[in-house]
C-alpha cells in the first residue's frame, strides 16, 4: 500500500506513542488507577476486545493470528492462551516493548511473536484471523479500505476490526478533545459512516471473496467504537 496519507498517520502515530503519551498509555493499559473519563475508555476498550476476540473460534491451537496494531497486548495474550501462534505487530516500539514485559509465560500452548513495524508488511505471511482493534480508526474509509485489501489478501479466515463511527456524540467528544493541552491529544481520529466503507470495501477486488458477517457498537463514556468482522466465504 503506497498512500501518503496513510503513511504520514503512520508516522504521526509511531510519535505519539513514542513519545508523547508513553506514561499516560502505559497506565490507561494497566490495573493503575486512572480518572473518572480515562476509566470510561479502559472499560470501553476491555469491552470491545472482549467482542472481538469472541469472533474468534474458541480453539486457536494451530492458527496463525495477527494483531495488527497490538499496543501493549492484552489481545495477543489472550488468543495466545487459546492456542494461537500470534504475530503482534505495533509502529511504537514503546508499545511492544511493554507488551514483551507484561506478557510472561504464556499457558495455553500459544505463541506470541513480537514485532515493530508496519501492519500491512508482506513478509508477515499469511494468516488463518486478523484482528485490528482501534488500529484504524485514525485514517480516511478509502485508507482503510486499501489496507483491509492488504490484509484481505494475505487471510484465509476472516479480518475483524474497529472503526470510529460518525455520530453527533463523536463530534461532541472530538470538540471536547481539542480543549487539552497539544501534547496530551491523540491523533485525531477519522469518523465514518459504515455505508461508505462498505462501498470503499466493495470497489477492492481483493475482498470479493470477503462477506461482512456482523457489527458491533461500543459505547463507554469517552469510548465509542464499532467492530466489523469480514469473513471470507467458502465455496
Amino acid at each position: 500500500m503506497t498512500s501518503t496519507t496513510y503513511a504520514e498517520r503512520r508516522g504521526q502515530l509511531t510519535t505519539y506513542f513514542d513519545r508523547t503519551a508513553v506514561e499516560a498509555w502505559a497506565r490507561l493499559t494497566s490495573d493503575a488507577p486512572v480518572s473518572k473519563i480515562r476509566a470510561t475508555v479502559r472499560a470501553g476498550r476491555d469491552a470491545m476486545r472482549g467482542t472481538l476476540l469472541s469472533w474468534l473460534p474458541d480453539d486457536l491451537s494451530g492458527r496463525r493470528i495477527l494483531d495488527a496494531g497490538c499496543g501493549t497486548g492484552a489481545l495477543s495474550l489472550e488468543a495466545a492462551r487459546r492456542g494461537a501462534e500470534v504475530v503482534a505487530i505495533d509502529v511504537s516500539a514503546t508499545l511492544v516493548g511493554l507488551a514483551a514485559e507484561r506478557t510472561g509465560t504464556i499457558a495455553g500452548g500459544g505463541s506470541i511473536d513480537f514485532r515493530v513495524g508496519d501492519m500491512l508488511d508482506p513478509s508477515l505471511g499469511r494468516f488463518d484471523h486478523v484482528v485490528a482493534m482501534d488500529s484504524l480508526i485514525h485514517y480516511s474509509a478509502a485508507d482503510i479500505a486499501r489496507a483491509l485489501a492488504v490484509l484481505g489478501e494475505r487471510t484465509d479466515g476472516s479480518v475483524v476490526f474497529t472503526v470510529a463511527p460518525r455520530t453527533a456524540l463523536l463530534t461532541v467528544m472530538h470538540a471536547a478533545g481539542k480543549l487539552f493541552p497539544k501534547g496530551d491529544r491523540a491523533p485525531a481520529i477519522v469518523p465514518i459512516t459504515l455505508g461508505a466503507l462498505d462501498r470503499r470495501i466493495g470497489r477492492e477486488p481483493a475482498l470479493a471473496e470477503f462477506a461482512l458477517a456482523r457489527t458491533h457498537r461500543v459505547n463507554s463514556g469517552f469510548y465509542l467504537s464499532n467492530a466489523i468482522e469480514l469473513s471470507r466465504s467458502r465455496a
